[in-house]
């Protein structure tokens, strides 16, 4: 009887003592993030996804409105009341996290191999030593057409300048459709879906980007100023009245069908699929000449951090090394169509437009918006300065030289290039 009583006891001990352990061990991580349009993906696909490989950890993924994010965490980190895990804006928001102290150093972090070194330069130190984001998505700059009108007036998708500017002039000629939807009233379509678009073909990409920040090229080369002069000829095939046509505007003239070409960035995808009734294709920006290397702008949006004050280093860690994998690349570009998986590892994209977009990356070379590593930190903002300049070009009221020249000026202001 004693033998028994003992039994139980030890028994029931043992549960106790068990039960103890797997509270101890279920540890919950939270996620700040201020993409708060995606927080149906990470309840239904990547929270389960992770959660039913790793028992004991679980994900509390908690969003808040982009324009409130970077104000928030900052104060959520002086605090000391910040998630364990940190959504990175690309560039320097996030540098200035990490020179803080803020962010943990991911250098060495297993997955982090798993990457390039262009899709960490968004979160790496200027000298690429140190890396302290998982890079999760980039989005791909291109142009996004009309099928059927592109059918209905025999128009082959154009590969080189003299190819694209003949489709602009068919299109015009026949009158059915705006050559092409773009507006300068926001300032930053033009330089976005414009300069940052076609520019990479001309400075070569990563070679023109990393030759400016060195001071061994200036915006006034040639390299620089012909995208400019490219531009220029656009203005004729914009529509009436471009010059005050919104962002929201050119969207809805493309997407109504009025406008047969959209300069485009691929997050654009997912919204147009909705709104569209009619098949959509898409082409990278044209080179000068037939058998010229193609450039396109890939640019790092988003990436995963984790909070160096997070009491739970050792879960996050394993978080991250699975945001580094090539399941959660597939999970998040496909649920995320247009915003495309960083990793090595290529995504076979289901939905088709998402999938012409990501496959130029295997005949082209990557690079990134060439104002937004480094050369933005001063007065005047060469990004800003550049919507403008962009803006200018295309109205007529700056040719392309002057352009180049103002922004050359601008950076000379305040930048001096390490040597």
């Amino acid at each position: 009887m004693t033998r028994t009583i003992t039994k139980v006891l030890l028994l029931g001990a043992s549960l106790f003592s068990y039960a103890g352990l797997a509270s101890a061990q279920d540890v919950t991580l939270t996620i700040e993030s201020w993409r708060n349009d995606d927080l149906a993906i990470w309840k239904d696909k990547l929270i389960p996804a992770f959660e039913a490989k790793n028992p004991g950890i679980k994900l509390d993924f908690q969003p808040m409105a982009p324009t409130e994010y970077n104000a928030a965490l900052n104060a959520k980190l002086e605090s000391g009341s910040a998630g364990d895990l940190i959504t990175c804006r690309p560039f320097d928001a996030s540098l200035e996290l990490f020179k803080k102290g803020y962010l943990g150093d991911l250098t060495k972090n297993a997955g982090m191999e798993n990457f390039s070194d262009v899709a960490k330069t968004a979160w790496s130190t200027d000298d690429g030593a140190q890396t302290f984001c998982v890079p999760m998505a980039s989005v791909i700059h291109g142009f996004i057409y009309n099928k059927d009108a592109f059918d209905a007036l025999k128009i082959e998708v154009p590969k080189t300048q003299a190819e694209f500017f003949a489709a602009l002039d068919k299109i015009k000629a026949d009158g059915t459709y705006v050559p092409m939807a773009m507006g300068t009233k926001d300032l930053w379509e033009a330089a976005t879906m414009g300069y940052q678009n076609i520019g990479p073909n001309y400075w070569k990409g990563e070679e023109g980007r990393l030759a400016l920040i060195k001071g061994d090229q200036k915006l006034t080369d040639a390299d620089w100023v012909k995208p400019y002069e490219v531009l220029a000829k656009w203005k004729d095939y914009l529509g009436d009245g471009f010059e005050a046509q919104t962002y929201p505007d050119s969207q809805n003239m493309f997407t109504l069908g009025r406008a047969a070409i959209y300069p485009a960035g691929s997050w654009e995808i997912s919204g147009f699929n909705t709104q569209a009734q009619f098949k959509m294709g898409a082409f990278p920006p044209p080179v000068e000449k037939e058998g010229d290397t193609c450039y396109i702008s890939d640019h790092t949006d988003i990436g995963m951090g984790v909070n160096a004050k997070s009491k739970h280093p050792a879960e996050a860690a394993k978080f991250l090394e699975w945001v580094s994998s090539a399941e959660f690349a597939d999970l998040y570009a496909n649920a995320l169509p247009g915003f495309f998986s960083l990793n090595k590892t290529a995504v076979k994209m289901a939905d088709p437009v998402a999938q012409e977009f990501v496959s130029w990356r295997e005949k082209c070379k990557p690079t990134i918006r060439s104002t937004y590593q480094i050369l933005s930190r001063g007065t005047p903002n060469l990004e800003n300065e550049t919507w403008v300049e962009s803006a200018n070009v295309i109205n007529g009221t700056d040719t392309p030289a002057v352009a180049a020249e103002k922004l050359q000026k601008g950076l000379d202001g305040w930048y001096k290039p390490a040597k």
